[in-house]
């Protein structure tokens, strides 16, 4: 399974409920989390997702990410 990390902007646990949908709809329910604690914000998919699809699915929402290299 590939793991992808992202820095985003999902600041909060009202951030994260407002990507829900979008993260699961384009990388699977339960392949991922928010490390809201963490400065960088980073989301970490556990999953083989392409991550053109991530981006414009947060971007849809309102949000952005930036693809960490392994």
């Amino acid at each position: 399974m590939e793991t992808l990390k992202f820095k985003t902007n999902i600041k909060c646990a009202a951030c994260v409920a407002k990507v829900t949908s979008a993260l699961n709809e384009s990388a699977g329910e339960n392949k991922w989390a928010v490390d809201i604690q963490n400065p960088a914000k980073v989301l970490t998919i556990e999953s083989a997702v392409d991550p053109a699809t991530v981006k414009e699915a947060l971007e849809k929402v309102g949000y952005k990410a930036e693809e960490i290299p392994a």
